[in-house]
Parts: C-alpha cells; sequence; structure tokens
C-alpha cells in the first residue's frame, strides 16, 4: 500500500492526473532487475513465475484493508476499525496476506464488500460535500495533504497492481485470467 508519509502529492491538477503514473512509467516491468538479466543467454526473458506466498485469499483481504486504510486515514483522519485495529501493520506488514488463511472466501468476500460499501460511502458523502479537489485530513511529512483525487487514484494503482497478481495465481490454478468466465 502506499505510504502517504513518504511522498508529497504534487500539487496542480496536472500533475495529480500524471503522477499516479510516473512511479509506473519510470520503471518498465522488468526495469529494477536491469538490463543485464534480458540479454541473450541469460534466463531473464525465459524466467517463469515460481512459487510465492501471495494468494487470492490474501490479496481480496489486503484490498479490504486498504479500502478501509485509505479513506479512515487518508481521507477521514481517523483510526482504521476492526478487524485491522487489532494488528500493528509496521510490526506484521503481511498480516492481511498470512491471516486470509484462517478465513473463509464467504468471510473473505463479506469482509471486502463491507471496506468497499465503507468507502463508496466516504466517497459519496466527499463528493456532495466539495467535489475531488478538496483535501483529506492526513499531512505528509512535508505538510502536504492528499485531495480526494488522488486518493481515488492510489486506490486504482492498487487495485491495478494486484490484478496481475491475481491474474498470474488464477492461471496457476485453472489456466484462467483476468476476465475469463468459470470452467
Amino acid at each position: 500500500m502506499t505510504d502517504p508519509t513518504a511522498e508529497a502529492w504534487p500539487g496542480t491538477a496536472p500533475r495529480r492526473r500524471r503522477g499516479g503514473s510516473r512511479p509506473r512509467r519510470a520503471r518498465p516491468p522488468a526495469g529494477h532487475l536491469g538490463l543485464e538479466v534480458l540479454r541473450p543467454g541469460r534466463r531473464g526473458l525465459r524466467a517463469t513465475l515460481g512459487s510465492s506466498t501471495i494468494t487470492l485469499g490474501g490479496l481480496l483481504k489486503h484490498l479490504a484493508h486498504v479500502e478501509d486504510c485509505h479513506f479512515a486515514r487518508l481521507w477521514l483522519g481517523s483510526p482504521v476499525g476492526a478487524p485491522w485495529d487489532a494488528v500493528d501493520g509496521c510490526s506484521a506488514p503481511d498480516r492481511d496476506h498470512r491471516s486470509a488463511a484462517e478465513d473463509t472466501p464467504e468471510a473473505l468476500h463479506t469482509l471486502w464488500r463491507g471496506a468497499v460499501a465503507r468507502s463508496r460511502a466516504v466517497v459519496d458523502e466527499a463528493l456532495g460535500a466539495g467535489g475531488l479537489d478538496q483535501l483529506g485530513a492526513c499531512t505528509t511529512r512535508s505538510g502536504e495533504r492528499p485531495d480526494l483525487r488522488r486518493v481515488l487514484l492510489d486506490l486504482v494503482e492498487e487495485y491495478a497492481r494486484h490484478a496481475g497478481h491475481a491474474d498470474l495465481i488464477r492461471a496457476s490454478v485453472d489456466g484462467l485470467t483476468g476476465e475469463d468466465p468459470p470452467r
């Protein structure tokens, strides 16, 4: 999840719109590995996804947490409620992913749907009270506050990042990805 205290929110509307894509465009998917790993004779271009601890349940629980965090902390400036308040996120940053194995698929789906409903209610109220340019309650270390547009863009970016993970996991389970219908 994006750390709201680590980065500043650009000030002008055009800069905010470009800001969400800038980190992704600055580094191509394999860019952090360096070009050397992609050269002929190296394994980089032919490497496949190995084992991972990320699960579809973990992603769903993580996205529920992100929904609640973005609007409680960043927008409203309030503590994140249950079940997230029971665990210190700094001491257990991957708790969402690991603890999902203890939950049923129905419980995870209910948790996520509830978080989305809370987020939608907050966004609807905010839009009715002033639109996308109004500032949220969170203040960065540099003293800037995100506007509603930035909070929503960060949420879209989080979903986009994890949709790719979900596609890879789904393909490993049943060969389908994205919007492929279940078999």
